[in-house]
């Protein structure tokens, strides 16, 4: 009992009926999503986890029996978990480790273009691919940033893909028109991280 007025009888009473009504109300609004298709996500912002959820992302459709097609723009030059889980997958997973580090790293504006258009010729290939459910683009965002490939011509490619194919774009500084075209856009927002308190990237977590 929780006090002389209220009983935890009528607490659960008013509790079981307003859950009833958010049921209905939820059962009502599902009623109206009828549409199914390809979705258009993007990860962006600056916070950590971009690359963290689309991962998640291709693991969920492994966990279906799905098909899943990867293209890493940038971080090529590094060895990932992700990429030791995805290799243990042959059948379903097509990875095709693209990039050479950051640009930073290449200090070669040439060279890090020709590796963005390299990554964009596999991109091509697996949005053709119909046996493909998924195709996560890992760190596009970071390639279109720099202009290293045309945002025009890369919208008009993923806007004009099969309807059924889920797409993901993962990286810092989405541009406007690829924001647009998207179906559905998460801004990660950076609160805290352990680098800003001289913390260096961690294997499991960052890697």
């Amino acid at each position: 009992m929780t006090n002389d007025a209220t009983t935890d009888a009528d607490l659960d009473r008013r509790h079981a009926e307003k859950m009833a009504k958010r049921k209905a109300a939820r059962a009502k609004i599902l009623q109206t999503k009828t549409i199914e298709k390809g979705l258009l996500i993007v990860h962006t912002g600056l916070g950590k986890g971009k690359s963290t959820a689309a991962f998640g992302l291709a693991m969920r459709c492994l966990g279906h029996g799905m098909k899943i097609g990867i293209v890493q723009y940038v971080k090529g030059a590094w060895t990932s978990g992700e990429r030791v889980v995805f290799d243990r997958f042959p059948d379903l997973v097509r990875l095709a480790v693209m990039g050479e580090g950051f640009t930073w790293e290449t200090q070669d504006r040439q060279r890090d273009i020709a590796a963005a258009r390299a990554a964009w010729a596999q991109t091509e290939a697996m949005l053709a691919d119909p046996s493909l459910s998924l195709v996560l683009l890992d760190e596009l965002n970071i390639v279109l940033r720099y202009d290293y490939l045309d945002i025009g011509t890369v919208v008009a490619a993923l806007t004009a893909r099969r309807p059924d194919l889920h797409v993901v774009v993962t990286g810092r500084h989405a541009k406007p028109e690829l924001i647009d075209a998207a179906d559905l856009v998460t801004d990660m927002t950076m609160v805290k991280h352990p680098f800003r308190s001289g913390v260096k990237a961690q294997r499991g977590i960052e890697f």
